[in-house]
């Protein structure tokens, strides 16, 4: 394949993001990259596509900037960008967790465990396994056995814990996210409420579906991520599929944005059920004005009207 993604984090200094995000912008687009890439005081956070070639000078930039010293990165195989754009945006945090009195994971943060330390975590009896992702990206894949937070967003996740920190104070934590990042403040912010026993997946799932001896064993279904490709394999022992379809429950690891530009809520879908429900994950939203589906594939009213009446025989099922 001609083209990889990238994906990478570094918690470091970087006294003046706004310049920073603008030369680095100016340097992405010089080498064609496509992606996403946060910056700001405590480091760089980033996603990027592009030629073989292109990512290996970017590689090579990152790693000779003493800013950057150490910085890791995922790499993927692509058959093209997985990306439509390329932005670098300065922010508040690389990853938001809005935390009154932050956490520099430079200073605290949980154990790193290693892929194989991490697969005996997983089959011991002491530990508990949180997963440090949002509720959809857990509905699609995770990993067996590991606990499910009731959250869509990132920040609200320290919330979740104090709701529920009896059921895990005296217990042995482990942690995980996609690359690794979201794990260093979490698993930090866990030792600042008074947890002792914290570890964190090193590198994250996208480390652990590459380790040659672990070959992702353990993970069930598939790991989301933030571009164009939406999903990616990890397990390659024995995979198995845990999503499931919006409307009848089947397996299904097939996600869309709900066609209400409102709501928006990623739901997963069949495309045969697609079709049937206008794109939409309710009768409300199918009913909206600005309903993409409808615009997208010039749908009739008399035919609008007739696929209406899906969301009817749903209800009565």
């Amino acid at each position: 394949m001609d083209y990889r993604v990238l994906l990478y984090y570094k918690y470091t200094t970087l006294d003046d993001p706004e310049t920073f995000a603008t030369e680095h912008l100016e340097f992405c687009k010089d080498l064609e990259l496509k992606g996403r890439i946060l910056v700001s005081t405590e480091g760089i956070n980033g996603t990027v596509s592009g030629t073989v070639e292109a990512t290996d000078k970017y590689m090579e930039q990152l790693k000779s900037d003493e800013r950057f010293k150490g910085i890791t990165f995922k790499v993927d195989e692509a058959e093209g960008h997985a990306f439509k754009k390329m932005h670098v945006r300065p922010r508040e945090e690389i990853v938001a967790l809005d935390l009154e009195d932050d956490v520099d994971p430079r200073e605290l943060t949980g154990n790193y465990l290693s892929p194989k330390e991490f697969r005996e975590a997983l089959l011991a009896d002491d530990t508990v396994v949180i997963d440090a992702r949002n509720d959809y990206e857990y509905d699609l894949g995770h990993f067996r056995g590991s606990v499910r937070p009731d959250i869509t967003r990132f920040r609200d996740l320290p919330d979740w814990i104090k709701e529920n920190k009896e059921q895990f104070m005296d217990k042995k934590i482990v942690t995980y996210c996609t690359g690794g990042i979201r794990c260093e403040k979490f698993s930090g912010y866990l030792l600042k409420e008074g947890f002792e026993d914290v570890g964190q997946l090193e590198g994250g799932i996208a480390t652990y579906g590459k380790d040659p001896e672990v070959k992702g064993e353990l993970w069930d279904g598939k790991m989301y991520v933030f571009d164009e490709r939406i999903s990616v394999e990890v397990n390659q022992v024995d995979k198995t599929v845990v999503g499931k379809e919006w409307f009848d429950g089947t397996p299904c690891e097939r996600y869309i944005n709900c066609s209400n530009p409102e709501c928006n809520k990623q739901i997963l879908v069949s495309e045969e059920n697609e079709e049937r429900y206008l794109g939409a994950c309710t009768h409300e939203c199918a009913t909206h004005e600005n309903n993409r589906y409808v615009k997208k594939h010039d749908i009739s009213e008399e035919e609008k009207t007739a696929r209406l009446e899906n969301f009817k025989n749903l209800v009565s099922q």
